[in-house]
């Protein structure tokens, strides 16, 4: 075989395992700072929350809990009051006022 093509095979590989590396380690700091920054953001039911369903915020996708257990339809607005784990703790907006 020549080695050159196995040299370029052992750069690829090497570079491969590289990128999937950092991809696993960017997604993992991502979800750590974004925790911090969804409390008290308002964002939009997406599937009813009865408890638990999952919401829009900042152009995101989340699983949420209705904090007080209430059924929460499709489009209606909520506020992050909370988290546990990646699970955002929701009010309806109208139980805010």
């Amino acid at each position: 075989m020549n080695p050159t093509l196995i040299v370029l095979a052992t750069i690829g590989a090497v570079g491969f395992l590289l990128a999937i590396v950092l991809a696993a380690r960017s997604r993992h700091a991502k979800f750590g700072a974004r925790d911090l920054l969804v409390i008290g953001a308002t964002g939009f039911v997406n599937t009813t929350l009865d408890p638990d369903g999952s919401i829009l915020v900042h152009g995101e996708l989340w699983r949420a809990r209705s904090k007080h257990g209430a059924v929460v339809g499709p489009t209606k607005k909520v506020i992050v009051v909370g988290a546990q784990g990646h699970l955002l703790l929701v009010e309806p907006m109208s139980d805010r006022l």
